[in-house]
């Protein structure tokens, strides 16, 4: 195949047949494919410019050299010389232990090439959208031109992003991948990529350190475990909700306000007392805990003012769509289910893990889901609630605003998964 100059000096292939039986993954690869057709040179850059670029690596080179890449060129018989080869995230093998792939965007190349690198960068070599960017001193400045307007190169943030080959859009996978899209959407990533590769792996790993604390395949396991358990939701949270939940069960209608926060003093003041009295076992007589009169009123004041900040966040949900009118949280353990979904895939994503282990938990938290809620939007809601009492102490700031703007886009676009997947 000849090579064709662009519209600005650069040389792409030349405009070729529509490629029989193939379809695009996803709407990154079905626009590079269109513009290589059109011959539109100017938009297949700028696509370029705006995706994530990954590139293969070899682990062990990155695990020893954290700050450093390494190019690992490739004979083309297309150029006969030698080409760097980078591919668009819908373009990605599946996550295996080595080698990995690491992400940039077009301007970091064109800063980190040097002379004497090869004299091509090949975009999804060999496939239908393949793009060959000559790398000389013109081919790397229009490089530059094209990225210089690109603040974030990737996918939109707060968009819904699907794999239309590659990835699971039914079933029990593609549920358990919709439990993870709050993080997902928001992000830019696809929601329903099981093999997942994120933003690479050098990030991956470093994210799951820096907010987790997992480095290690044992810490993900743990962390997993803990996840799917709901262990890391507060269990006062779940008190006061279960509480509330229980008493509009027995008044069959709303509960008010004050009465909910009486009688969550009762019950804390009942199991205080009944936790002071000793208890018989086995081993004998154990004396039971006591608490000062100034602990107690203590306890009791801080679940009142919980409760108070979660009425305060639901008349903010209800005012904003998140709850119907009447409406109310009965548990934010979706907050962990949630999350579950998502260490799944940053689990695999940072080789912590088999990508049959990351389909099981994604599984696995998809049914906790549908057991325990209703509808994706009174999953989202409680998710959201779990997320604004760890983060946000009711500034209704980007916290709450980010997870509005993204359960807005989740149950908005008619291709969201929310939209397309029944809940039973």
């Amino acid at each position: 195949m000849g090579l064709t100059a662009g519209h600005d000096g650069g040389a792409l292939p030349g405009p070729t047949a529509p490629a029989q039986g193939w379809q695009a993954p996803s709407a990154v690869e079905r626009g590079l494919y269109e513009a290589k057709v059109r011959g539109d040179w100017p938009a297949y850059y700028d696509l370029v410019a705006r995706a994530d670029l990954y590139m293969m690596q070899s682990r062990a080179y990155v695990d020893a050299n954290p700050g450093n890449s390494r190019f690992h060129p490739y004979w083309s018989p297309q150029t006969q010389t030698m080409c760097l080869a980078v591919y668009t995230g819908g373009m990605l093998p599946p996550p295996v232990a080595d080698p990995v792939y690491n992400c940039y965007d077009l301007g970091w190349f064109a800063d980190a090439w040097h002379q004497n690198d090869p004299p091509y960068l090949v975009v999804n070599p060999g496939s239908p959208c393949e793009g060959i960017l000559p790398a000389g001193p013109e081919g790397r400045a229009l490089w530059q031109r094209h990225s210089a307007p690109v603040e974030r190169p990737g996918l939109v943030r707060d968009a819904v992003h699907t794999l239309e080959m590659g990835g699971p859009r039914s079933g029990p996978v593609a549920f358990g991948l919709a439990a993870g899209a709050h993080i997902n959407v928001r992000n830019g990533h696809y929601w329903n990529a099981l093999a997942y590769h994120g933003s690479g792996y050098r990030s991956e790993k470093r994210t799951l350190e820096r907010w987790w604390g997992v480095s290690t395949r044992e810490d993900w396991q743990d962390m997993q475990a803990l996840l799917l358990s709901a262990g890391m939701v507060s269990s006062v949270w779940e008190f006061v909700l279960r509480l509330r939940r229980s008493m509009a069960l027995d008044f069959a209608g709303p509960v008010d306000v004050d009465h909910w926060r009486q009688a969550a003093a009762n019950v804390v003041r009942r199991r205080t007392e009944a936790a002071a009295e000793p208890s018989l076992s086995a081993d004998g007589v154990t004396q039971g805990r006591t608490v000062t009169a100034a602990e107690l009123e203590g306890q009791v004041t801080g679940v009142q003012r919980l409760i108070g900040r979660i009425a305060r966040y639901e008349a903010r949900f209800r005012a904003d769509g998140l709850l119907p009118e009447g409406g109310f949280v009965q548990s934010v353990e979706a907050w962990d289910y949630g999350r579950a979904s998502g260490m799944a895939r940053w689990g695999l994503a940072a080789r912590l893990c088999s990508l049959q282990e990351t389909e099981a938990a994604v599984v696995s938290a998809g049914r906790l889901v549908q057991v325990n809620y209703r509808s994706w939007e009174n999953f989202s809601a409680a998710y959201i609630l779990g997320r604004c009492l760890h983060f946000d102490e009711e500034e209704f700031g980007e916290w709450y605003e980010t997870a509005l703007a993204t359960h807005r886009a989740l149950t908005g676009d008619p291709a969201s998964p929310w939209r397309t997947l029944p809940w039973t």
